[in-house]
C-alpha cells in the first residue's frame, strides 16, 4: 500500500459536525429546578388536603407527615440517580442502567401513567376554584366539561410547541409560598394561638378507624406529585450533578414545612367532615373562607392597639387582607394547576424522547413534528387517555378518590422501581461517579447500599400494595384501569422489540428520533 501520499495545494478537508451530546439547552440553574419542582409538587396541595381528608379524617395530618417521611426517602433516591444519570428519563434511565429495558420499560410506562393522571387531576381540580367567581363550576359536571376543555387547549399548545418560561415558574412558585406562608401565619397568630383546642378536637375527635388511617397514609402520597420533575429536567440544567440534588434538597425542606403548618392551618379553620364535603376539591379555598369567618378585624385591632387611630388602620389593613385572599386563592390555585397540567404534558414530551431514543417505545411516537419541532403523536395520544379518565367525572361522585388511586398506583410503583434501581446500581455499577452519594450505608457482601433507598423500596411497595388491595375490594374501575394500563404497556412493549428483532431483555441501541 502506498503510504507517501501528500496533500496537494487547493485540496479541502470536510469534517461532518458532531452531534451534540446534549441538544437541549443547559439555562436551569438551582432556583429554575426548585421553581419547577415545587410548582408540580406545590400544586398537591391545592387538592390534596381535600382528597386525604375523606379517608384520613382528622388523623390528615398525621397521614401527610408520615407521607411526607416517604417523600424524603424517594427524593434522596433521585438525587442520587439524577446526579449519576443526569437524563431526562428519571427512574426509566435508573432502571435502564441498574437493570435492564424490560425493567426500564415496565418503569417508564409506570411513569407515564403517573403522568396522565397528573394531568386529569390537576385539570380536574382547577374549575372548583373558578367556582368563586361563576358558582356552576363547583359542580362536578361542569367542572368535569371545563376540565376537558383545559387538556385539550394544553395539548394544542404543547403539540405547537409553546414554551413555559422559567422565569415564570419561579414567579408563580414563590407567590404561591408567600400565599401559603400567609395563610399559616393568619391561622396560628389569631386561631392556633389563642385556641390550640380547636385544632385537636378536630384532630383527635375526627380519628378514623385502623384501615382508614393505613389507607390515608396511601393516599397522601398523592401530595407529594412531580418528584420526577427536577430528574426530567436534569439534562436543561447547568452543572446538573450538583444543581439537581441541591435542587431536590430544598424541595424537601420547603414542602415537609409548608405541608405540615398547612394542615395545622387547615384544621384551624374547619372539621375534618367540612374539609371532605364542601371543600374537598377547593381545601386551600375552604381554608381562606375559614380565615375570613373566623377572624373579626375589629377584635384584633383593639387587642393590639388602644389608639382609636390605630384600631382604624389595623382593622383596615386586616379586613382588606381577609377580603383580598378568596380572590387571590381563588386566581392563584387555578394559575398552578393549569401549570401543573402543562407540566404533566411536558414531562411526557421529555420521557418520550427518552424511551423513544432508547428503543422502549415504537418510535413513531417520538417522531418529531417537521414544523413545531414537538413529538406531536405522543402528546396527542396521552392527552386523550387524561381526558378519558375524566369520563366518570360527569356521573361518579368518587371520582376524585379514583383518580388520587390512580395516580398513587403509578407513581408509587415507579418510585419503588427507582428505589429497586439505585440500590441494584450501587452492586452493578459501584464504579460510577457519585457527586451526590448517599450516606448511612449497610455494608451487604462488600457492596454499600443507603439505608434511605432500603427503608423507601420498603415504605412505597408496601403502600402500593395497600392502594392494590383497595383497589380490589372498593374500585373495580380503578383496578381494569390501573393494571390494564400497566398489561397493554407490557404486550406493547414485548411485540414492538420482538417484531423489530431486537433483545427483550438487554439493551439495545441508542437510535436518532425521526422528524416527520
Amino acid at each position: 500500500m502506498d503510504t507517501d501520499w501528500r496533500p496537494k495545494l487547493g485540496d479541502k478537508f470536510v469534517r461532518r459536525p458532531r452531534a451534540k451530546a446534549h441538544p437541549l439547552r443547559r439555562v436551569l440553574g438551582v432556583f429554575g429546578l426548585f421553581s419547577a419542582g415545587y410548582g408540580n409538587v406545590g400544586s398537591s396541595i391545592y387538592y390534596a388536603l381535600g382528597l386525604v381528608a375523606l379517608i384520613a379524617l382528622g388523623a390528615t395530618p398525621v397521614v401527610l407527615l408520615i407521607a411526607g417521611i416517604f417523600f424524603i426517602f424517594t427524593a434522596l433516591s433521585y438525587a442520587e440517580g439524577t446526579a449519576m444519570i443526569p437524563e431526562a428519563g428519571g427512574s426509566a434511565s435508573f432502571a435502564r442502567r441498574g437493570f435492564n429495558d424490560l425493567f426500564a420499560s415496565v418503569t417508564g410506562w409506570a411513569l407515564a401513567f403517573s403522568y396522565i393522571v397528573t394531568i386529569a387531576i390537576s385539570a380536574y381540580a382547577a374549575p372548583a376554584y373558578l367556582g368563586y367567581f361563576w358558582e356552576p363550576l363547583s359542580e362536578p359536571a361542569w367542572g368535569t366539561g371545563l376540565a376537558m376543555v383545559i387538556v385539550f387547549f394544553l395539548m394544542c399548545l404543547n403539540i405547537i410547541g409553546i414554551k413555559q418560561s422559567s422565569i415564570l415558574n419561579t414567579f408563580f412558585a414563590l407567590l404561591g409560598v408567600v400565599t401559603q406562608i400567609l395563610i399559616i401565619l393568619l391561622a396560628i397568630l389569631f386561631i392556633f394561638a389563642p385556641h390550640p383546642e380547636i385544632f385537636f378536637h378536630n384532630v383527635i375527635g375526627n380519628w378514623p378507624s385502623a384501615s382508614g388511617l393505613i389507607l390515608g397514609i396511601a393516599i397522601a402520597t398523592v401530595a407529594y406529585t412531580g418528584i420526577e420533575t427536577i430528574s426530567q429536567l436534569s439534562e436543561e440544567a447547568r452543572r446538573p450533578t450538583i444543581t439537581a440534588p441541591r435542587a431536590m434538597i430544598l424541595m424537601i425542606a420547603v414542602v415537609m414545612i409548608l405541608f405540615t403548618t398547612i394542615s395545622l392551618a387547615a384544621f384551624s379553620t374547619m372539621t375534618p367532615a367540612e374539609m371532605a364535603s364542601q371543600w374537598a376539591r377547593d381545601p386551600m379555598a375552604g381554608i381562606a373562607h375559614g380565615l375570613s369567618i373566623a377572624i373579626v378585624p375589629e377584635e384584633i385591632a383593639a387587642g393590639l392597639s388602644s389608639s382609636p387611630a390605630g384600631i382604624i388602620v389595623i382593622t383596615a389593613f386586616l379586613g382588606g387582607i381577609l377580603k383580598a385572599l378568596p380572590i387571590l386563592v381563588a386566581v392563584l390555585a387555578t394559575t398552578i394547576l393549569i401549570i401543573a397540567t402543562n407540566a404533566g404534558l411536558m414531562g411526557i414530551s421529555r420521557l418520550t424522547f427518552s424511551l423513544g431514543r432508547f428503543q422502549l417505545i415504537p418510535l413513531t411516537l417520538s417522531k418529531v413534528h417537521h414544523k413545531f419541532k414537538t413529538p406531536y403523536k405522543a402528546i396527542m395520544l396521552f392527552s386523550v387517555v387524561a381526558i378519558l379518565l375524566l369520563i366518570p367525572g360527569f356521573f361518579a361522585p368518587e371520582t376524585f378518590i379514583i383518580l388520587g388511586g390512580l395516580y398513587v398506583f403509578g407513581s408509587l410503583l415507579a418510585f419503588s422501581l427507582a428505589h429497586a434501581s439505585i440500590l441494584r446500581l450501587r452492586i452493578k455499577h459501584p464504579e460510577l461517579p457519585r457527586p451526590f452519594k448517599l450516606r448511612g450505608n449497610i455494608k451487604f457482601k462488600g457492596y454499600e447500599l443507603p439505608i434511605t433507598a432500603i427503608l423507601g423500596l420498603v415504605a412505597t411497595s408496601a403502600v402500593w400494595l395497600v392502594v392494590v388491595i383497595y383497589m380490589f375490594q372498593t374500585q373495580p374501575y380503578a383496578r381494569w384501569v390501573g393494571f390494564g394500563w400497566m398489561a397493554f404497556g407490557l404486550i406493547f412493549y414485548l411485540v414492538f422489540r420482538y417484531r423489530k428483532r431486537l433483545p427483550l431483555i438487554h439493551s439495545a441501541q441508542e437510535v436518532k428520533l425521526p422528524v416527520d
